[in-house]
């Protein structure tokens, strides 16, 4: 059976995503090849430097524009990562300056914020919900956008109000 080595991620500039993925969410750089306007990057959890890569994909596609776009009107995270404290991660990533359009909301089995990683896309960060009346992993506030991006341009709700698994 197949198996994950490598999935990627759509970004406008590389070197910023790097910077973002790396000093911000703490993922570490596995791979750098120059490949003349671009370079194959990829990133890896710390906690496991052996484990399936992140490809910061540069996004010159002309199709990438047009589909990226489309996500972030409808504020879709196309992309998510687990994270074992959802209340921490998300505490920790606005003190650093980090943009959430969704704090911490249940979601299913999950709570999940979206964050935006500044290359054009939008980021989910999940952990399991409490079992056994634990209360939920939230800031206490409402699911609102922390910033003036507003996902809910149609009038639809969120993606994880309508139920869109990322």
């Amino acid at each position: 059976m197949p198996t994950i080595t490598i999935t990627s991620i759509l970004v406008d500039d590389q070197a910023k995503a790097l910077a973002f993925y790396t000093d911000v969410l703490g993922f570490v750089k596995k791979t750098d090849i120059d490949l003349g306007d671009f370079r194959w990057l990829t990133v890896v959890s710390a906690e496991q430097p052996d484990g399936v890569e992140l490809l910061l994909e540069p996004d010159q596609h002309p199709a990438a524009a047009a589909f990226k776009a489309a996500l972030r009107s409808d504020g879709i995270a196309f992309t998510s990562f687990a994270v074992p404290d959802l209340a921490a991660a998300y505490a920790d990533l606005r003190a650093k300056g980090v943009t959430f359009i969704q704090s911490p909301t249940p979601a299913g089995g999950v709570d999940m914020a979206v964050l935006d990683d500044t290359c054009g896309n939008y980021v989910a960060l999940t952990s399991p919900r409490p079992v056994d009346g634990d209360e939920p992993a939230s800031d206490g506030g409402e699911s609102a956008p922390d910033s003036d991006a507003s996902p809910d341009v149609d009038g639809a709700g969120s993606s994880a109000e309508r139920g869109v698994s990322t």
